[in-house]
């Protein structure tokens, strides 16, 4: 493999450094010490990099550290025959070109003498303090851990255990592996791919999460020069081909600054290259690459706002490809970028992609977490926060990472914690959705309300029954979008737990974690009844159970509501406490259970027509239900049935009906009606909302009224709610059974 090969991120960094000849700085190491007033030759470029970031910064410590490094590793080499002191001097210039505070490149210095030399803890700690202590500590661990494939699971169970709280470690472990990843090509090749392996599940993702894209970017090529040598050597020779005196960037770049400038913006404007993995997405997903897929166009400015009057400008003066626009500073990623893209059309129609930041956004965008210094820096006066409820209110301490140490600790079985830390890393996508007390929740691309309820309730989500999501209710299995405001909903019994097919529907960590746990501890509970599954993907929120004075909770296992579904048409049917025959009902012929169907949900008055179903047992309809011509159509006998002379109702636990409400969308409705129900002494059993169309929504409701006879009153009472326009009985077609 060529020198460019074994480290193709070489030709990107050397047009903003020359690269340091750690070599030399060996050699330079080993004469021994210098006096107590001059920087150590061998750290000046550490040095010089530190105050480009740092002006104020105090060296001293600096050269205390590398002084007790230097003279610990004395006599080690690495496999590539360089001193080993060269290996901390380069992790640490990388995390100082990054920006990194004085005690991360402190401990970064020290990393590895705990480790491979007669340093201890506590001299570390007598001489640095206890911060430093705490860093080289945690990497140390880091640096215990097997790499091999065996031990993977229990290796970054490991990791995550001693990355704590605090980035920096991982920050630090990061660098290290940037470094071994450039210097592996001393290894046998089958080494080579294990460890760039473990880079590529694992440790790039993470640096994707600290939003260390520098890292990340430069990792990501190394891993593709080893894995997948062909195509790496292809993207190289098309990047090389690319290269000449035409370049169309260039072109729409000046005409960027000439209309920026017309304008009145200053901006700085550069051509960022893409990296050779960045390069080898786009040929895959466009299969011919333009002349512009090279690189994109970098816009720096001073002031947030100053980034639009960018976007405004350029959406004027060029064709703007809107499909490419995102807006990343109102809505920040995860992992703390902000910029705003978008695309514009230049001369002969080539297509630019755009990125518009300031140069604050542009350093954390390079550097994420390493650039934001020390996490534990507060100001006194300032309250602690102890659990913030916010994913970004204290952005080097992300939410994600916590979740991380949660599932280490929920996932006892050290392969399942491995396949969920990999899936999870796995995700190239996250959304932000809303909570309703003010805080945000970061989920995956295609989390649904049972992932919400998980990362905001942990183990109390097993008694989720909903949600509401953008103020409508949902079922657990709704899919959520970027933006969305969600509520779970939890039943008042906390003795229910999770229905099975809510893996279904569970894209986190940890929620699966969370309900294949509840099962472990539950056998008996893991296989659903056949009468009631689908219960809980199809029932409904229990806010409005909860409003309206009822304790049923359709979704929970424990609840009537569930557990007594009925085929036809999967909504709860009417149930008799005094035996087998719905109470007030009197069918002629077999002598067999008697159920109210749950499609039509007949109640007195109306006239009934029953039929036989598989068990054996006999379904009551409305006669003008649609299921009863299905019925008749394929040749079912109906049987006669009709209510009992008297009240004609159950007396002791009432009667249910399932009511249609179709009304415009406003603020509150779902709000106005449920106390409208709750008025008429109905309790709501379940509920659905269909997605809005044209703004109209449709709400179903499955009500138990304490007598029949109230039933116009409600019907009325829900008419009368303000965008309301029709409330009819349920015609819901059912499955013939």
């Amino acid at each position: 493999m060529s020198a460019e090969a074994a480290d193709p991120g070489a030709p990107l960094r050397r047009r903003s450094r020359p690269r340091i000849d750690l070599r030399r700085l060996g050699r330079v190491a080993l004469r021994g010490p210098v006096s107590r007033d001059r920087l150590p030759d061998a750290i000046s470029h550490v040095a010089e990099a530190h105050r480009a970031h740092h002006p104020d910064a105090d060296l001293t410590i600096l050269r205390r550290a590398y002084v007790l490094a230097e003279s610990s590793h004395r006599g080690q080499m690495r496999k590539s025959g360089e001193p080993y002191i060269t290996h901390p001097l380069a992790v640490t210039l990388i995390l100082a070109e990054l920006g990194a505070e004085t005690t991360t490149l402190t401990a970064s210095l020290l990393h590895d003498t705990v480790e491979d030399t007669e340093v201890t803890l506590d001299q570390v700690k007598e001489e640095f303090g206890d911060e430093v202590c705490y860093l080289v500590d945690g990497v140390t661990k880091l640096e215990k851990v097997d790499y091999g494939a065996a031990a993977e699971p229990e290796t970054f169970r490991k990791m995550l255990v001693a990355t704590g709280n605090d980035v920096r470690v991982m920050s630090i472990k990061l660098a290290d592996r940037l470094h071994n990843m450039r210097t592996l090509g001393v290894m046998r090749p089958e080494k080579q791919a294990r460890i760039a392996k473990v880079t590529r599940d694992v440790l790039i993702p993470l640096a994707e999460r600290l939003g260390v894209q520098a890292l990340k970017t430069e990792l990501e090529d190394l891993v593709f020069a080893i894995l997948h040598p062909e195509e790496y050597e292809e993207t190289r020779a098309l990047i090389a081909a690319a290269k000449g005196p035409d370049d169309p960037l260039e072109t729409i770049a000046d005409n960027v600054t000439h209309t920026l400038r017309d304008a009145g913006i200053s901006a700085e404007v550069l051509i960022r290259p893409r990296h050779f993995v960045s390069v080898h997405r786009v040929r895959g997903k466009r299969g011919e690459l333009r002349g512009t897929d090279f690189g994109r166009l970098l816009v720096l400015v001073g002031e947030d706002a100053d980034c639009y009057a960018v976007l405004g400008e350029l959406h004027t003066c060029f064709t703007p490809v809107i499909s490419e626009f995102k807006d990343f500073i109102a809505a920040p990623k995860f992992n703390l970028y902000q910029s705003l893209h978008t695309a514009v059309v230049g001369p002969e129609g080539a297509v630019a992609e755009v990125l518009i930041r300031t140069h604050r956004m542009h350093k954390v965008a390079e550097a994420g977490v390493v650039a934001l210094g020390n996490p534990y820096a507060q100001d006194p006066a300032a309250a602690p926060q102890t659990e913030p409820s916010d994913e970004r209110a204290d952005p080097t301490r992300p939410g994600w990472l916590s979740r991380l140490l949660d599932w280490q600790e929920s996932a006892t079985d050290p392969d399942t914690f491995w396949t969920t830390l990999r899936d999870d890393l796995a995700q190239d996508r996250e959304i932000t959705v809303f909570r309703t007390d003010g805080g945000t929740l970061g989920l995956p691309a295609g989390a649904s309300c049972v992932d919400a309820a998980y990362a905001q309730y942990g183990d109390r989500a097993h008694t989720a029954i909903g949600a509401r999501v953008n103020g409508r209710l949902a079922t657990l299995s709704t899919v959520l979008s970027d933006g969305d405001t969600v509520q779970p909903l939890l039943a008042q019994d906390t003795a229910s737990g999770p229905s099975p097919d809510w893996l279904d529907h569970a894209r986190t960590p940890a929620a699966r974690i969370a309900i294949t746990g509840w099962f472990s501890d539950h056998p008996d509970e893991a296989k659903p009844d056949p009468e009631t599954a689908g219960a809980t993907s199809s029932g409904a929120p229990g806010e409005a159970a909860a409003a309206a004075g009822s304790s049923a909770s359709p979704a929970s296992p424990a609840s009537p509501a569930s557990s007594d579904r009925d085929a036809p048409g999967g909504a709860a049917p009417a149930r008799s406490r005094s035996g087998p025959r719905a109470a007030g009902v009197v069918v002629e012929g077999p002598d067999a259970p008697v159920r109210l169907a749950g499609c039509c949900t007949p109640v007195p008055p109306d006239e009934l027509t029953g039929f036989v179903v598989r068990g054996g047992a006999v379904t009551v309809h409305r006669r003008e239900c649609p299921a009863v011509a299905a019925m008749q159509e394929i040749g079912r006998a109906p049987v006669r049935a009709h209510w009992a002379d008297g009240e004609g109702r159950e007396s002791d636990t009432g009667c249910r009906v399932t009511l249609v409400a179709e009304s415009f969308g406003r603020p509150r409705l779902l709000a106005d009606l449920t106390e409208a129900i709750a008025t008429a002494d109905a309790a709501i059993v379940s509920a659905t909302v269909e997605p809005p169309s044209e703004q109209r929504v449709r709400h179903t409701y499955t009500l138990r009224l304490p007598d029949a006879a109230g039933l116009p009153g409600l019907m009325r009472a829900m008419r009368d709610v303000a965008g309301v326009y029709d409330v009819s009985r349920a015609q819901h077609p059912a499955p013939t059974g």
